[in-house]
C-alpha cells in the first residue's frame, strides 16, 4: 500500500534549513559575546533530575486487534517517557524485549469512546460510526485508556475500576507531555534552525497560525509536516475504493494511515541526521569566519533594517492599531487566569508536602522517616498525580472568540508550555529546599530539625514567588509574540513579500549567508509590537490577583551563596537518614533491566478495594522505593509473596485477562473431560502406591449417564487428617451421615419434650406439699438439724426459682457434704 505513494512525499527543502542553520548560529556567537540580558534565577537548576529513576510500572489490559482479545500486560515507564509493554513482570526482570514500545509524542490520551469516535469521524468524513456499534474495541470493564494519534497506530487499554482510570490517565498525559516537548532549549543553534526552518516552509503554503503537531523530536515533527498535506490526498484517492462495511473501512483506512506514517518517519529520519551531519561538520569554518567579521555583520544587518523599518513601520502600525491592539488585553487576560492558578496551586502543593514533613519531625518520625519524606519529595515535580491537580488549573485555558481572528488553531500549545514551566519550577524549588536542608543539617546538627525545616522552607518559598513571577511573565509575552506575529505576516505579506528582493542588493555577497532578508523581515516587524507587548503585560503585574512582581523590583545576588550549592551532588537521602547502601551508576546496558532492585521509581499505584489481586492493573514493584499518592503500607505484606509467586504469575498469565467464551482450558476441558476420583487406603497400602500416570483402557459412567472411555489414570497420593472428608467416598455415604445427623435432631426435641413434661409434675407434687414442709420447718427450728434442700430445677421454665438455686446444691443429710445436680433433688419429709 506505501509504495504508490511515494511519489506523493514532499519534504521541506534542505536548503531552508542550511540558511536558517547560519543565521541561527550567527545569532549564537553573537549573544555569546555581546552577552544577554535577562533576570537571574533566585532558585537553584537540578542539571538531571530524572538519573536513576523510573516513572512507573504497573499492570493493565491490552487489546490485540490481531485476535479482538484483552491481555494482561506489565507496563514500564523509564525516565525518557517511553511506554513499553511486557508480556509479564518475569519478562521484564529477565531483560527481555518489550512486546510493544510507544513513543507519545502527537498522542492524546482519552478516556471515554464518545470521545474517540468523535475524532474517528473527524479523520475520516463520510464514513461515520455510532458509538454504541463501535467495531474496534469492546470495553470488558467500562474503563477505556486510548492513546489516539491523527497518523499512527491507535492502542487501547482498560482497567477495572475508575479510581484506577484517572490515576492511569494521570501517567499517560505526562507521557505525552514530556514527548511532545522533545526539542531540547539547550541547544542554540540545532533547535532554533529546525524551527525556523519549518516555520518558513508552512508560511510558503500560506500557513501562519500555530500548529498543534509541532511536537515530538525533529523527525517526528518532519513526519507530521509531511503527513498534514500527504494525508488528505492519499484519503481522497483510498476511501471511495474501500470496501465492506462502514466499520471493517475505517480500520483498513486507519492501518493505511499507520503504514503511510511509518513510511515517511523512516524517511525523515534518515534525511534530518544526514542534512544536520552536514551542517555540523561545517560548523567549525563558519564560527572562526563569524568571530572575525561580527562587527561588520553587525553594521550591515542594522542598516539594512533601518530600510526596511522606512518601508514595514507605517503598515505595521496601521495593522497594529486597528486590528490587534483592541485584543492584547483580552488575549492577555485569557492567558493570565489559569496560567496564575496553577502556579499558585504549585506553590500549595509544595506547601503541603513541607506541612507533612513538619509533621512527622514534631511527631517523632525518626531519621529514617525523615529520610523516606525526603527521597519522597525530590521527586515530587515529575509525580503526575500529585501534580494533577496543577495541570488541571491551566487546562481551562480557553481563547474562544481569538482562536478564528488570529488564527490559532487550539490553545493546546500553550497549555502544554504552561505545564512543562509548571513542572520545572517544582524541581527547582523541591532541589533548592533539598541543597539548603542538607547545608544546615551539616552546619547545624539535626537536634531542631522541625525548626530547621521551616527556615528552609520559607526561604524556598519566597524565592520562589519570584521566579514564578518572572517566568510567568516571559512566557505571556512569548505567547503573545506567537499569536500575533503569524498575523502581523499574513497581513503584511501581500504588500511587503513583493518588495523584499530588492533588499538584497544591499547585503555584500560573503555575508549573504548569515543576514537573510526574511529574517531581517520578520525581527522588524516584532520590533513593532514588542513595545505594546512589554507595556500591556507591565499593567497586568500591577494587579494583585495575579501575584506578579514589578520589573522595578529586581533580586540580583540576594543569596550569593545559594548558587554555590547548585555545583554541589545532588543528595542521597535514604543513604543519609536510612541507612541504606548507596545505588551504584546504572550502565546503558541494563536500561530494561530490574536494576537490581535498587532503581527508584517516581509514582506507584494503589489496590483499589474490593477488587482481587489477580485482576489487580496498578501493582506496586516490590523492592522500589516510592512516592504513593496514598497510604501504601498496606501493601508491604504482599510484596514478599508476590515475588516468590513471580514464575508462577508466567504461567497464569493468559488467565488474568478478561474471561472470552471460547478460552482455550475450556476448550481443552471439553474435548478431554477429567474425573476426579477419590479412594481411601490404608498406611500399608499407601506405602506402595506412588504419585503416577499410566496409560490404560477402560470406560467410566459420567453422572449424566453417558460412558467416557478413560486413556490415562492419574494417580496423586495425598495423606488426609481425621476427620477431613475421607469418609465420604460416596454420595451414598454423604446420603447416610445427613440421614444420621437428622435422626440425632429428632431425639433432641423429643428428649426436650420429655424433660419439660418431668419439670411441670414436679412442679405440680411441689405445690400440694408446700403446706407440709412448712409445718416441719416449724417443729424443727430449735433443732440442730441441716437444712432442707428445695427443688430449683424449675428455674427456668416454671418460675418458682429458689433464691438459693445458684451454682451446685449441697446436701447435708446425716452430716456429709455432698454435690448433687439440682435436678436430682428430692425433698424428704420426716
Amino acid at each position: 500500500t506505501v509504495c504508490p505513494f511515494r511519489n506523493l512525499i514532499s519534504f521541506p527543502s534542505d536548503l531552508v534549513y542550511e540558511q536558517q542553520y547560519a543565521v541561527a548560529l550567527f545569532n549564537s556567537v553573537r549573544f555569546e559575546i555581546e552577552g544577554g540580558g535577562g533576570t537571574q534565577s533566585q532558585l537553584l537548576h537540578r542539571k538531571d533530575p530524572l538519573a536513576g529513576r523510573t516513572i512507573f510500572s504497573g499492570s493493565l489490559f491490552q487489546y490485540l486487534e490481531e485476535n479482538r482479545k484483552w491481555r494482561n500486560r506489565f507496563v514500564f515507564v523509564p525516565n525518557d517517557y517511553t511506554i513499553n509493554l511486557y508480556e509479564s513482570k518475569a519478562a521484564h526482570d529477565r531483560g527481555l524485549h518489550p512486546k510493544v514500545t510507544i513513543n507519545c509524542a502527537g498522542y492524546k490520551a482519552l478516556t471515554s469512546m464518545e470521545e474517540y469516535m468523535e475524532l474517528i469521524n473527524k479523520s475520516l468524513p463520510g464514513v461515520k460510526a455510532k458509538v454504541g456499534s463501535n467495531p474496534f474495541i469492546k470495553c470488558e470493564t467500562g474503563f477505556p485508556l486510548i492513546l489516539w494519534h491523527p497518523y499512527a497506530r491507535h492502542h487501547y487499554f482498560c482497567v477495572m475500576t475508575e479510581k484506577e482510570q484517572k490515576k492511569w490517565h494521570a501517567v499517560l498525559q505526562d507521557c505525552v507531555r514530556d514527548s511532545n516537548n522533545g526539542l531540547p532549549e539547550n541547544c542554540t543553534v540545532k533547535t532554533p534552525a529546525f524551527t525556523d526552518a519549518v516555520r518558513l516552509h508552512r508560511q510558503a503554503r500560506g500557513q501562519y497560525g500555530t500548529w498543534d503537531m509541532m511536537c515530538g523530536t525533529p523527525p517526528q515533527i518532519l513526519a507530521n509536516l509531511v503527513m498534514e498535506s500527504l494525508h488528505p490526498d492519499i484519503r481522497n484517492m483510498i476511501v471511495p475504493r474501500l470496501k465492506g462495511k462502514m466499520q471493517q473501512r475505517q480500520k483498513n483506512w486507519m492501518l493505511i494511515s499507520d503504514a503511510v506514517y511509518k513510511q515517511v518517519l523512516f524517511q525523515t529520519t534518515g534525511q534530518y541526521e544526514a542534512l544536520v551531519e552536514a551542517c555540523e561538520a561545517q560548523r567549525g569554518p563558519l564560527d572562526a569566519r563569524l568571530r572575525t567579521d561580527m562587527d561588520q555583520l553587525i553594521t550591515s544587518k542594522e542598516h539594512v533594517s533601518s530600510k526596511l523599518r522606512a518601508l514595514v513601520l507605517p503598515k505595521a502600525e496601521q495593522i497594529l492599531r486597528t486590528n490587534i491592539q483592541p485584543y492584547i488585553n483580552s488575549i492577555l487576560e485569557a492567558l493570565m487566569d489559569p496560567t496564575s492558578r496553577g502556579f499558585a496551586e504549585v506553590r500549595d502543593v509544595f506547601f503541603r508536602e513541607m506541612v507533612e514533613i513538619s509533621k512527622n519531625s514534631l511527631n517523632g518520625g525518626g531519621k529514617e522517616k525523615m529520610g523516606e519524606n525526603m527521597e519522597r519529595l525530590s521527586m515530587l515535580a515529575f509525580h503526575p498525580v500529585k501534580m494533577q491537580s496543577c495541570y488541571e488549573k491551566v487546562e481551562e485555558l480557553n481563547l474562544e472568540g481569538l482562536q478564528q481572528r488570529f488564527d490559532v488553531s487550539s490553545p493546546s500549545v500553550f497549555i502544554s508550555r504552561a505545564q512543562i514551566l509548571m513542572r520545572e519550577q517544582m524541581d527547582n524549588a523541591v532541589y533548592t529546599f533539598e541543597q539548603l536542608l542538607n547545608q544546615s543539617l551539616e552546619a547545624q546538627g539535626d537536634s531542631d530539625m522541625c525548626k530547621i525545616t521551616q527556615r528552609c522552607q520559607d526561604r524556598v518559598l519566597k524565592k520562589y514567588d519570584y521566579d514564578s513571577s518572572s517566568v510567568r511573565k516571559k512566557f505571556f509575552r512569548e505567547a503573545l509574540l506567537q499569536i500575533i506575529i503569524p498575523y502581523m505576516l499574513q497581513q503584511l505579506a501581500p504588500s511587503c513579500s513583493p518588495e523584499l528582493p530588492r533588499f538584497k542588493e544591499l547585503i555584500f555577497e560573503d555575508f549573504s549567508r548569515f543576514l537573510l532578508i526574511e529574517n531581517m523581515f520578520e525581527e522588524v516587524v516584532l520590533q513593532s509590537v514588542s513595545k505594546d507587548i512589554m507595556m500591556a503585560v507591565k499593567e497586568a503585574a500591577v494587579q494583585r490577583r495575579h501575584n506578579l512582581y514589578r520589573d522595578s523590583i529586581i533580586l540580583t545576588n540576594s543569596d550569593p551563596n545559594l548558587h554555590l550549592l547548585g555545583e554541589n551532588p545532588q543528595v542521597d537521602w535514604a543513604t543519609k537518614f536510612g541507612g541504606d547502601e548507596p545505588e551504584g551508576p546504572v550502565s546503558s546496558a541494563d536500561e530494561g533491566r530490574v536494576f537490581g532492585r535498587r532503581r527508584k521509581q517516581v509514582v506507584s499505584m494503589i489496590q483499589p478495594d474490593g477488587v482481587p489481586l489477580p485482576y489487580e492493573s496498578c501493582l506496586e514493584v516490590p523492592g522500589v522505593e516510592l512516592i504513593p499518592e496514598e497510604d501504601a503500607e498496606m501493601f508491604l505484606s504482599k510484596e514478599e509473596d508476590q515475588l516468590e509467586n513471580e514464575e508462577d504469575q508466567l504461567g497464569k498469565e493468559e488467565d488474568l485477562g478478561p474471561k472470552s467464551p471460547d478460552s482455550v482450558n475450556e476448550i481443552r476441558d471439553l474435548i478431554n473431560p477429567v474425573v476426579e476420583v477419590v479412594v481411601p487406603v490404608s498406611k500399608v497400602e499407601q506405602s506402595e502406591i506412588t504419585n503416577k500416570t499410566e496409560a490404560t483402557t477402560g470406560s467410566i459412567t459420567v453422572e449424566d449417564g453417558v460412558k467416557e472411555d478413560v486413556t490415562h489414570v492419574t494417580t496423586v497420593v495425598e495423606t488426609v487428617p481425621k476427620g477431613s472428608l475421607q469418609e465420604k467416598t460416596s454420595p451414598q455415604a454423604i446420603l447416610q451421615q445427613l440421614a444420621a445427623s437428622k435422626k440425632q435432631e429428632v431425639d433432641k426435641d423429643e428428649a426436650a419434650i420429655q424433660n419439660a413434661i418431668e419439670k411441670l409434675e414436679i412442679a405440680v407434687q411441689e405445690d400440694e406439699s408446700e403446706q407440709i414442709t412448712e409445718i416441719s420447718a416449724a417443729e424443727s427450728d430449735n433443732e440442730s438439724s441441716p437444712p432442707l434442700v428445695t427443688d430449683s430445677s424449675s428455674r427456668e421454665d416454671s418460675g418458682f426459682q429458689s433464691p438459693t438455686s445458684e451454682g451446685p446444691v449441697t446436701n447435708g443429710l446425716n452430716g456429709e457434704e455432698k454435690i448433687v445436680d439440682p435436678i436430682e433433688v428430692e425433698v424428704v419429709l420426716s
